[in-house]
């Protein structure tokens, strides 16, 4: 068995290279401490979507569609509002349909902490520190702490993500991943023999700009095949799915994630996050690039404008000083 974390030059820039065991794993700190890839080397298999031949720049302009970027703030505010308890702050409209999304951090260029075999396992940590020294701070100057630990072993990934406040200011902690997993994922395989496995509860209904209602849906045959693990997440349009995240099952025993499967071969890729993942957006860009996007997502879109209860909309805030960390595993079967 192969173990090994080294600093590698990743088309001129520096990227975490992490093997262990039947695992490959590529960081990359330059675009905001993404998982850019992850192989199944012994089985042969590319688990997120991968592109060798995009530039540095391409991937900035696409961090949302490749590997495992870390969002933050996730999904969409409404008209570009960000409504916290002691202020009220307004981003920039990126957003076609008139709101601001996916907020800034995916983007950032990120510090190598450290990167460590430690026996069985290799260890990586990057970090960001957002201050004045930010080009967003004009526009939301809370100045927090993001810290990124990546763990591979025998049994996958294993991903902390910590945010402190180091503000005077309450922060608003709203995580999403952005999940880009390939459909087919094995070699040679066809995208019709894809399967995917959710867990959910009730669906949200959006306006035409994407936004809760605060309405929910009846669920229908499409719904359902979640639950069931019979929804062919590619070849068919899949636009903003939107769940609260329920508790289920894999071989008998609870899980709490997602399960992607190739029927062909039997293989499954489980993508199991921690309790405060309380909601699922389920994306495919139209199903026809060769992936889907399972997002958790700790927060309701638009959250901190919602008029709901925050055990309903997931919507926390981080004191000053205070730390909350999340934790994401990645892993074949």
């Amino acid at each position: 068995m192969s173990y090994s974390a080294n600093v590698i030059d990743y088309k001129g820039k520096e990227a975490i290279e992490l093997v262990a065991d039947k695992y490959k794993v590529l960081i990359a700190p330059f675009l905001g401490s993404n998982v850019l890839r992850m192989q199944d080397t012994e089985a042969d298999l590319e688990i997120l979507r991968y592109d060798e031949s995009l530039t540095v720049d391409q991937l900035k302009a696409s961090a949302e569609v490749y590997g495992l970027p870390t969002l933050y703030l996730p999904n969409r505010l409404a008209k570009g509002v960000l409504t916290v308890s002691d202020a009220t702050y307004n981003f920039p409209l990126n957003d076609p349909l008139g709101n601001h999304i996916h907020g800034f951090l995916h983007k950032r260029e990120h510090t190598i902490v450290s990167a460590v075999v430690e026996g069985e396992k290799v260890v990586a940590k990057t970090e960001y520190v957002y201050d004045e020294k930010d080009e967003f701070f004009s526009i939301y100057p809370v100045s927090f702490k993001a810290e990124y630990t990546f763990t591979l072993s025998k049994d996958g990934l294993d991903y902390d993500f910590t945010m402190t406040n180091t503000s005077n200011k309450q922060l608003p902690f709203g995580v999403c991943n952005h999940t880009a997993i390939n459909g087919p994922f094995t070699k040679d395989g066809d995208g019709l023999d894809m399967r995917l496995y959710i867990p959910i509860g009730e669906k949200w209904e959006l306006s035409k700009s994407c936004i809760p209602t605060g309405e929910f849906l009846p669920a229908t045959n499409h719904d359902r095949q979640y639950m069931t693990g019979s929804l062919v997440p590619v070849l068919q349009d899949i636009d903003n799915d939107v769940f609260f995240a329920e508790e289920g099952s894999m071989d008998g025993e609870p899980y709490y994630g997602a399960i992607a499967t190739d029927t062909a071969t039997g293989k499954r890729i489980c993508y199991e996050v921690s309790r405060d993942f309380k909601f699922w957006v389920i994306w495919n860009d139209h199903g026809d690039k060769g992936f889907f996007c399972p997002e958790p997502c700790t927060w309701i879109i638009d959250a901190p404008n919602q008029p709901l209860p925050a055990d309903e909309s997931g919507y926390v805030e981080l004191a000053p000083g205070e730390s909350k960390t999340i934790n994401e595993k990645l892993y074949t079967i």
